[in-house]
């Protein structure tokens, strides 16, 4: 739709039923944005796995999505506070459930058990790219089907999940884990 149409719009819609504009906004952004491809926040996942022989399979990117209710929550919160708490968002973990992940989400559906990876941040490409990188050793044999991002080395609060195709491991096995949550402007 042209901005000229919308801005007028916007602004009949201001004089005559004030309040309008942000429940129309809401409801672009909520419901009209993601068919667009338009989301404020957008994550995906990429695997490399390197088998105990020692060959490389490298997966691209596995899984995008949005991040969870928790996460978005949590933001809103400490934009309102002193105090930051984004940088805690660094444990990796990862599993073998296969439901589907869903912005309500607030745990892995089946973890591994083993010890969560401390993940290395760093921007991304672009300055709007937080990005976090982590490799697990694979103690047991698995057949890894989700990751999830947390605050946390034990429980904590979840960030994203994400669901994909099975990864086969074994002992001694690693899968490095890359992270990214686009963080977009405007609008």
């Amino acid at each position: 739709m042209d901005k000229r149409i919308l801005s007028k719009l916007a602004l009949w819609l201001r004089r005559k039923h004030p309040g309008t504009v942000v429940r129309m906004r809401d409801f672009w952004i909520g419901w009209i944005a993601p068919l667009y491809g338009i989301v404020p926040l957008y994550a995906s996942l990429s695997a490399v796995v390197k088998r105990a022989d020692g060959t490389v399979e490298d997966l691209g990117i596995i899984s995008t999505h949005a991040v969870t209710d928790v996460f978005v929550q949590q933001l809103v919160d400490t934009l309102k506070a002193s105090v930051a708490a984004f940088s805690n968002y660094k444990y990796h973990d990862s599993g073998t459930g296969i439901i589907a992940e869903a912005v309500g989400d607030t745990t892995l559906g089946t973890p591994t058990g083993e010890a969560r990876d401390i993940g290395t941040q760093a921007e991304g490409a672009t300055a709007n790219i937080y990005k976090s990188v982590a490799t697990h050793t694979y103690a047991g044999t698995f057949s890894i089907t989700e990751h999830g991002l947390f605050n946390l080395a034990v429980v904590g609060n979840l960030m994203d999940r994400s669901v994909f195709m099975a990864i086969g491991v074994v002992a001694n096995d690693q899968i490095t884990f890359t992270y990214q949550l686009v963080c977009a402007s405007g609008g």
